[in-house]
């Protein structure tokens, strides 16, 4: 599998939730989080695709670096959680986490699936998302993990 090029929108360690905005080429603050709700990665986006909330594809990037909003990173898919999320209109979609690392991550160089993070970072991933939703008013229900190649092809990638 190639590696695919990510868009970081939200450092590690932030607060703040930032959007990239395509009109503008620019990025944007959209929310500031609850005192104590950090993003435990860098978050963002595989540019040119399109998940189930019309976005691009979301990705966590696991890695020992904290960049900053427009870091363009090439990483390898090394798995999904699929979820799905209730607005509070009770509208359900899916709207799938892709978790990458950087190919030039030397902490994590030896993770090649998601069967290599530990149990407790997948655990506090997905915690993460249930309470970053939780706030916004939204259910998020993990539906399952997937490894690297299921990953792979549910992005679309070519």
């Amino acid at each position: 599998m190639k590696p695919v090029t990510i868009i970081v929108e939200s450092p590690k360690g932030s607060g703040h939730k930032f959007d990239f905005e395509p009109r503008t080429g620019q990025f944007k603050l959209k929310k500031i989080l609850p005192a104590g709700l950090v993003f435990p990665f860098d978050f963002g986006f595989i540019p040119d695709t399109k998940g189930g909330d019309g976005d691009p594809l979301d990705v966590i990037v696991i890695s020992e670096i904290t960049t900053f909003p427009g870091c363009v990173i090439d990483c390898r898919i090394i798995g999904a959680i699929k979820a799905q999320q209730t607005d509070r209109d009770k509208k359900t979609i899916r709207n799938d986490r892709f978790l990458v690392v950087p190919e030039a991550s030397q902490l994590f160089s030896a993770v090649k699936d998601i069967s290599d993070v530990p149990e407790a970072i997948l655990n506090q991933l997905e915690h993460f998302f249930r309470n970053y939703n939780e706030q916004a008013g939204k259910n998020f229900e993990v539906l399952e993990r997937v490894g690297a190649t299921a990953a792979y092809k549910l992005a679309k990638l070519k």
